[in-house]
């Protein structure tokens, strides 16, 4: 099993480690996938023509929904992006431009294969770093000869209806020479960690990011005011002078030295392109932008929303600030809970672009039950990791988990049906106490059985006031 190369089995697999339940939507998601790998294999003049089969998700909250995508993202090291279809707005209206989510997968994207390229120059960049270092401490020991600066002079600059004083970094002193045999001495002794307590000074990048919101045709968004500024001569690529002890000094300057041995541009063309063949959207709330048209009434920009979304899904060209990025092969997941609503009340031409509709199933006290013992990152397992920390072995009987999904489900019934996310409600109330005491305890081992979990959770459901605001 090969990266972006997984059968619809190896998919479904994998996503049973995590999810419980929901086999529809596991397969539906699957085929999705090995699509993809399949549309590269075939001939380049129908490659273009095939698009891929998206798909909408129906069911209640808390049913694995985000969870099947984002775990298919991370699967196959996809560009991924989550965003809430009742964040955007048409235009003319306050709210999110359609197109910002695109921009948002690009940048997912860059991330991706940036940490793809600098995992590739690790040993490069270590041996780099570990000579600037070393010259480093070796200055420390022998400093140069200090001369007065000469006087800068501040330049003005314009930046619409802002101005700046900008003072011109002064160039770095004359390094004194090393030899060969004083550095790699130093080197060996920074690796036995004879130097871990040394402290040096060291240039790192000023990191603040100052945003601001503007206000345009196409909605709001962000701007990065660094990114304006850094095209002003004197801002770019400022820094800043800290010190740090050696351990930390040489992580920093692995970076630096790895970032320098990368291609930024070819890491943005390869983010660009992973965009477009291989990018997952997973548009959550899709039901909160359809509408009854039947009913009348006002319909502040619903209709509009969908009509904004309809040629990204269909496939269109988006700008950004690393080219144009074409969203034609692009996949998208919709989910929806649809309680009011129903996936025909979505404009036709939105409906035909999702020709795969899958119903995710309510979750009931055996789900509950499995999801509390089988997944890899169970909430169990989960609460007796975090107590080890603190010499404490957490032990559940299974009649205790039992238990414990039946409370779920009748607290499921009782109030609003959120799904497995009462497991967490659940699962607070319970080991409250415990996470409380926890550090005070000595070594010891918690036993969670049913008796425990009748005394803890009894009283908060015997209370209907009291269980709508705790469970």
């Amino acid at each position: 099993m090969t990266l972006g190369n997984f059968t619809p089995r190896e998919t479904v697999g994998e996503l049973d480690r995590y999810i419980i339940g929901q086999d529809k939507a596991k397969r539906a998601v699957a085929i999705a996938l090995r699509n993809r790998w399949r549309r590269q294999q075939v001939t380049s003049d129908l490659r273009d023509e095939i698009a891929p089969r998206n798909i909408i998700m129906i069911g209640p909250t808390g049913v694995g929904k985000t969870e099947i995508a984002r775990r298919l993202a991370k699967l196959a090291r996809a560009p991924f992006v989550k965003v809430e279809a009742s964040k955007f707005t048409e235009v003319g209206y306050v709210g999110r431009d359609v197109e910002s989510m695109i921009r948002d997968l690009v940048e997912n994207a860059i991330q991706i294969c940036e940490r793809e390229a600098l995992e590739g120059v690790q040993t490069r960049a270590h041996d780099s770093a570990e000579e600037r270092l070393a010259k480093m401490v070796l200055l420390a020991q022998r400093p140069p000869v200090q001369m007065p600066p000469p006087e800068a002079q501040s330049q003005t600059h314009q930046l619409g209806p802002l101005s700046f004083q900008v003072t011109p970094q002064q160039p770095p002193p004359p390094q004194p020479f090393f030899s060969d045999s004083e550095v790699n001495d130093t080197r060996q002794r920074i690796r036995s960690g004879e130097l871990d307590d040394l402290e040096v000074e060291l240039d790192v990048t000023d990191n603040t990011n100052p945003f601001m919101t503007i206000f345009g045709a196409q909605g709001t968004e962000e701007v990065n005011l660094q990114d304006m500024m850094s095209q002003m001569p004197g801002f770019k690529g400022r820094t800043k002078r800290r010190r740090a002890k050696v351990p930390e000094a040489l992580e920093v300057l692995k970076q630096q030295e790895a970032h320098k041995l990368i291609d930024h541009d070819s890491v943005h063309r390869d983010a660009v392109k992973r965009t477009e063949q291989a990018g997952i959207v997973f548009l959550d709330e899709i039901d909160k932008v359809s509408s009854d048209r039947k009913l009348g009434g006002p319909d502040v920009s619903r209709e509009g929303v969908q009509r904004d979304l309809l040629p990204i899904v269909e496939g269109s060209t988006v700008s950004t600030k690393y080219g144009a990025v074409k969203t034609d092969h692009i996949l998208f997941i919709a989910a929806g809970a649809f309680h009011v609503s129903k996936v025909a009340d979505l404009i036709p031409e939105l409906q035909g672009r999702f020709p795969i509709r899958v119903e995710l199933d309510s979750l009931e006290k055996d789900d509950f039950v499995r999801i509390l013992t089988e997944p890899k990152n169970a909430l169990t397992k989960q609460y007796q990791a975090l107590m080890a920390t603190e010499g404490i072995e957490v032990v559940f009987e299974p009649e205790a988990i039992e238990n414990l999904a039946g409370y779920a489900a009748e607290a499921n019934t009782r109030a609003e049906n959120i799904g497995a996310r009462r497991l967490y409600t659940i699962m607070e109330a319970l080991l409250e106490e415990l996470s409380y005491d926890a550090s005070e305890r000595a070594e010891s081992r918690f036993l969670v059985d049913v008796a425990y979990v009748k005394s803890t959770l009894d009283p908060i459901l015997a209370n209907e006031d009291l269980a709508k605001y705790i469970l």
